[in-house]
């Protein structure tokens, strides 16, 4: 598989829920179509909010990874 080259990065490490997944929602509306935002935060409950406020604004979600200390979101408008 391809590895995906982000075109921006939201580093939210620190940060507690929601403002991951607000700052996230804000930085998408910034992109053009076809950009991909990745979105690194380390607050949990992030893995149920990015994902879903991403599909529910029509964002396509194309990886979630959650194997290390931090979890990796890419989104493309």
């Amino acid at each position: 598989m391809k590895e995906i080259i982000p075109d921006f990065r939201l580093d939210m490490q620190g940060e507690p829920c929601p403002y991951p997944a607000v700052n996230a929602l804000e930085a998408m509306k910034e992109l053009k179509k076809g950009e991909i935002l990745e979105i690194i935060s380390d607050c949990p409950q992030s893995i149920n909010n990015i994902p879903a406020d991403a599909k529910n604004h029509g964002y396509e979600v194309l990886e979630v990874d959650s194997s290390g200390p931090t979890i990796r979101y890419l989104i493309k408008k």
